[in-house]
């Protein structure tokens, strides 16, 4: 398996991966090292270099700076360095919500993926309970930014965050989008409302 996670730094969905990989693969072979688990590497491409070092600051913490599964890799998510077809799974997580053209995003995904490979993508999104939207809309401009001010001294990037959400495209435009990338199967699930969504899809 080779998974490409892309916008993820610091490491959170490539550490969650391997452990998964490691959990499946030992209890089918109570404790022995597979072939799955040999044949398994993950990238984790991000466009800020300082994410990376983050990450790799943290597998190091985490033990896993002798894992050879795990690759750094300084990348655009609108213009990927890995060839096509070579990945079977693909994630992005509060990452897609800040490239410049989402499309070419989703394509470059759809591009790198081999046939059969999966697409997911956890982002902020929109609450779709209506007593609730009207709580979410004041605490998200009023009260995220100014927490920002007050433990950050940075309101602007808070309000940017609240912002950015509401410029994200709906569920429902975003799951087109994806189909629109050439994904079949596409689907998504609301957490907390609509306040983060997964989308997924499918190559085939």
């Amino acid at each position: 398996m080779k998974h490409l996670d892309v916008a993820g730094g610091t490491g959170d969905v490539a550490f969650r991966v391997v452990e998964r990989i490691k959990s499946v693969s030992h209890r089918a072979t109570q404790g022995t090292l597979t072939d799955m688990e040999e044949d398994t590497h993950i990238y984790v491409c991000d466009i800020n270099p300082n994410m990376l070092e983050v990450g790799k600051k943290r597998a190091a913490e985490k033990g896993y700076n002798e894992e050879q599964c795990l690759s750094w890799v300084q990348g655009d998510a609108e213009a990927l360095s890995f060839e096509d077809g070579s990945m079977d799974g693909y994630t992005i997580a509060f990452g897609i919500r800040n490239v410049t053209h989402i499309e070419k995003a989703l394509s470059e995904a759809y591009r790198v993926l081999k046939k059969g490979g999966r697409f997911l993508c956890l982002e902020l999104s929109h609450v779709d309970v209506p007593v609730f939207k009207d709580i979410y809309d004041i605490y998200s401009f009023s009260v995220i930014p100014a927490v920002g001010e007050l433990v950050a001294g940075d309101r602007q990037s808070y309000q940017y965050l609240v912002e950015s959400i509401r410029r994200f495209p709906k569920q429902e435009k975003f799951a087109q989008m994806i189909q629109e990338a050439g994904f079949e199967a596409v689907e998504y699930e609301n957490l907390v409302g609509g306040v983060v969504a997964i989308h997924s899809g499918v190559k085939l």
